[in-house]
């Protein structure tokens, strides 16, 4: 974890359709890694759904704390509903940053949020689930950027192979 420049780290997820859906965002907005904490995605691991394999290629850990061996450049950014958490639109994502998600079923705990550098969250009407969550989140770090790939070949090399729509113009 050294070079990574983006972690996904999970307390505790619970959903092996979550753990999923979040390898498969962390390939489409390339994260480095995904880290958990705790014991009850060990026990719904054989159920996995990473539809893309992505776990081939982006390490899935398990880990005791998720604070522990970061790079000492890497910020601490919690995404949960918390009171005095800054609204997801207004964030400037760090260069490096390890984004906390809390449990489908709870929050970040407050000894994790106090070390955190920034805590956002998504302005939504109610809860997301943990996936849709991490796929906003990650989402919103791309679209921030000003390097974003805009071409009819980056379409082409990322799309499904049963998507051939072409945009005609007027």
């Amino acid at each position: 974890m050294k070079d990574a420049s983006v972690i996904i780290g999970l307390s505790n997820p619970k959903s092996p359709t979550n753990i999923g859906a979040v390898l498969r965002a962390a390939g489409c907005y390339k994260a480095d890694a995904v880290i958990y904490t705790g014991t009850r995605y060990d026990k719904a691991a054989k159920f996995q759904t990473d539809t893309k394999k992505m776990a081939q290629s982006i390490p899935l850990s398990g880990v005791e704390s998720m604070l522990d061996n970061l790079p000492q450049d890497m910020k601490i950014v919690c995404v949960d509903f918390a009171e005095g958490a800054t609204l997801l639109p207004h964030f400037e994502h760090p260069e490096k940053a390890i984004y906390i998600f809390g449990p489908e079923d709870g929050s970040i705990s407050q000894d994790v949020a106090d070390r955190a550098d920034h805590v956002v969250y998504v302005p939504t009407v109610g809860c997301m689930n943990l996936a849709a969550s991490v796929n906003v989140v990650l989402y919103d770090r791309l679209a921030k950027q000003e390097n974003i790939v805009q071409s009819d070949e980056h379409i082409r090399q990322n799309r499904d192979n049963k998507n051939n729509l072409r945009v005609s113009l007027k």
